[in-house]
């Protein structure tokens, strides 16, 4: 646009254009101001009522403005007092100077206009108008003005991803003594955001930003291992790249003084024994200062005050001063050691669901006892354990009253928060010859304060249906000691014999748990059986149903080294089982059951377990004929030897059907190879059952099979598969098992 032009928009824009400008710039959402009176300023809306606004003051104040301003004064410059000249004549006045020259005489001047002497036909401004007649027009009137909203055209979208290759430099921490043992370059790949970019970004900024954490992250962990005043720079070097690719990130370690401790400060009141902090705070002097040590070490001191008899112990803010010039680090450690302290009362509080007397139950210590918070976490493990407790917390408290040897007694609150008391649950499992085996049951926990629960459940399976109800009292008087009492009423159908079965039973048990592992265990009780059962009559040559009223008394004890009880690695376990009985059918007939059951474990190179056991069985003092089958002795499944079917070994009736047994022998060796959270077995199994009293160690079948675990925190899940070597018509190629827990 010429200059002319423009002077004509600013003309218009001063003199009668304001509204349309206004209606141009419409399209903003601002709402135009109300029109002014004639002769007042536009002023700004008000305010909204009640705004708070901050009092403006003017930056520069009206006087000192306007003195600044110099005066005009038309005696002093004759021209401001000329009257101005209007645009036309401006323009002719400047299109002539700018020519230079005037027409000559008798010269025609340019275009015919005298104005134009510098011979063009066509001026910047004063004669656009020749060449642009529209803006000659006048202005349309503005309610016939139209806006066209203006059109961005957007770039089209790259999607081709850019990305550059870059490499990583480490220099200088071969400088740092000591740093194979403290391993900083693995923590630091562990951690480094150029080592998870995979030696790709999207551009240098991104490459320049991850070395800079990378920075950061070095300072942090040489700080950590001692290195205090470490200077850590990046930067990028092309030198080696072609077109930019690839570049190196190169990180420049300066580890400077790594510093040591110069002096071991303990600020405690004396302890019983004296060296208790000393000992379990393993800092030395002259060691380097490391962050990890520090506080390792700070833990140790935290846990083991409590576990002799400091309940109310507190480890402090550790402080250390570095000399720069030296490097050496003086570390102060300020501990409240707090009053010695022996077991008092326990007391309860809160939502219970059961009494004091009965937490003092589980407890596996005694009032006057020196205080030790390991036996205090048992306590609150064991009250979890009996899943009552949506919430529990325990608490040690001050009384004030002296104890035994000058301690101080405290008490123990237990902040209870009962749950609820009943709870569903189910479990299944399959295994070959045993076929599928699904157990649902509804408990009413503490039906019965304290932990007396009322059991119902059911079975529903290939071979076996039941259903029957149990009281249990757990830590009934003592801990982990249960005392159960049961009906039930089962139906079974096996190979071996069908049966109809109602049974009256009673036991008390002395048990192992996760929590508390046991040496010794024991269990005792007594039984009242009622069956109808078939059973092979070899004078009959067929089988025949029959009913069998028995009673009798069991005992068992066991003896355990083992250092788990879900996942034993070393140790052994024996158990013996008596079970005398009497059995009424064509006459009364008395007979003993006895079992002897032994496993050991041998673990090396902290991930494969070696494990083997034994059982023998027999049953004195009956003839096969007078014992119901259900009480007779089977071999062979996934409890028993692997590679057959429940129950298949064994002596057997002319129709090829198991008879039972009247006493057994059995073995299993496994290796186990356990990596991580998985497991793979490798097994051997042996055994056979006989009509004799005693096993005759001929006829022995063999099972050999591999197998997977899966270990969670409730024990491993077992998976099985084996084969019978030696193979006998009607037995299966292959036998899968699945349960909960190792084969033994």
């Amino acid at each position: 646009m010429s200059r002319r032009s423009w002077l004509r928009l600013l003309a218009a824009a001063l003199l009668g254009g304001a509204p349309a400008i206004a209606h141009a710039r419409q399209a903003v959402p601002v709402p135009p101001p109300p029109p002014a009176p004639a002769g007042q300023p536009i002023l700004a809306p008000p305010p909204p009522p009640g705004a708070n606004l901050p009092e403006v003051k003017p930056i520069i104040p009206d006087d000192e403005f306007n003195s600044s301003i110099p005066k005009l004064d038309p005696a002093d410059d004759p021209e401001l007092a000329k009257p101005l000249e209007s645009i036309a004549d401006f323009e002719r006045r400047i299109a002539s100077e700018q020519a230079g020259a005037k027409p000559q005489d008798g010269q025609a001047p340019p275009g015919g206009d005298p104005a134009l002497a510098d011979q063009q036909t066509v001026e910047m401004i004063g004669d656009a108008p020749i060449r642009d007649a529209e803006l000659t027009k006048p202005l349309p009137p503005l309610e016939d003005f139209k806006v066209e909203q203006v059109k961005f055209v957007d770039a089209p979208a790259d999607t081709k991803d850019t990305v550059i290759a870059y490499q990583i430099q480490l220099t200088g921490l071969d400088q740092a003594d000591g740093l194979t043992d403290a391993d900083l370059a693995g923590r630091f790949n562990d951690l480094s955001a150029l080592r998870h970019g995979k030696g790709k970004a999207a551009n240098t900024a991104q490459v320049a930003s991850r070395a800079g954490e990378d920075v950061a992250l070095l300072k942090k962990q040489l700080a950590a291992e001692g290195w205090f005043d470490a200077q850590v720079t990046s930067r990028l070097d092309r030198s080696e790249a072609t077109d930019g690719q690839p570049l190196r990130a190169v990180l420049d370690v300066t580890p400077g003084k790594r510093f040591a401790y110069s002096s071991i400060t303990v600020q405690a009141d004396p302890t019983v024994p004296a060296a208790l902090i000393k000992d379990n705070l393993n800092l030395k002097l002259g060691d380097p200062v490391r962050a990890e040590q520090v506080l390792v070490e700070e833990a140790k001191v935290a846990l083991a005050l409590p576990e002799n008899g400091y309940p109310f112990a507190e480890v402090g803010q550790r402080d250390v001063l570095l000399d720069p010039d030296t490097g050496g680090a003086d570390y102060t450690l300020p501990v409240t050691v707090g009053p010695r302290g022996t077991y008092g009362a326990i007391v309860s509080e809160g939502h219970e669901a059961f009494g004091a007397d009965h937490v003092a139950v589980l407890a596996r210590f005694k009032p006057g006892e020196l205080y030790d918070s390991r036996k205090v976490d048992d306590l609150r493990q064991a009250l979890i354990a009996t899943g009552l407790f949506k919430g529990i917390g325990i608490e040690p408290r001050r009384t004030g009253l002296t104890g035994p040897d000058g301690t101080e007694v405290v008490n123990l609150a237990v902040i209870q928060e009962a749950g609820p008391p009943r709870v569903i649950a189910a479990t299944a499992g399959y295994s070959t010859g045993q076929g599928f085996r699904a157990e649902a049951s509804w408990a009413h926990r503490n039906f019965a304060p304290p932990e007396g629960a009322l059991i119902a459940n059911g079975v529903l399976g290939t071979q076996e249906q039941g259903a029957g109800v149990t009281f249990r009292r757990s830590n009934a008087g003592q801990r982990d000691r249960t005392f159960e009492l049961a009906a039930d009423l089962h139906h079974s159908n096996y190979d071996a014999f069908s049966a109809y079965t109602g049974r009256l039973a009673v036991r008390v048990s002395y048990d192992s748990t996760p929590l508390w592992q046991k040496r010794v265990t024991y269990a005792y009780g007594g039984q009242l059986i009622g069956t109808n059962e078939s059973v092979y009559d070899p004078l009959m040559a067929a089988r025949v149903r029959r009913t069998y009223a028995i009673a009798g008394l069991s005992g068992q004890v066991g003896f355990d080294t083992t250092d788990s009880l879900l996942d034993p690695g070393r140790g052994f376990r024996l158990t013996a089982l008596v079970e005398p009985e009497g059995s009424l059918n064509r006459g009364f007939a008395p007979y003993v059951r006895l079992r002897l059951d032994g496993s050991t474990y041998y673990r090396f190179g902290g991930k494969i377990t070696l494990a083997a056991r034994a059982r023998v069985a027999t049953i004195q003092g009956v003839s096969l004929d007078d014992l119901a089958p259900s009480r007779r002795l089977y071999a062979g499944g996934g409890g028993s030897v692997r590679g057959f079917g429940y129950q298949q070994l064994g002596p057997r009736d002319p129709n090829n059907a198991p008879t039972g047994a009247r006493s057994l022998v059995e073995g299993a060796f496994e290796v186990r190879y356990r990596f991580g959270d998985y497991g793979v077995v490798g097994f051997v199994d042996a055994g056979q059952a006989y009509t004799s009293q005693f096993p005759r160690l001929d006829d022995l079948r063999v099972g050999v099979g591999v197998g997977a675990r899966v270990y969670t925190n409730f024990g491993p899940v077992r998976i099985d598969v084996a084969t019978p070597l030696n193979r006998r018509v009607g037995e299966s190629r292959f036998n899968f098992y699945v349960s909960i827990g190792q084969a033994f």
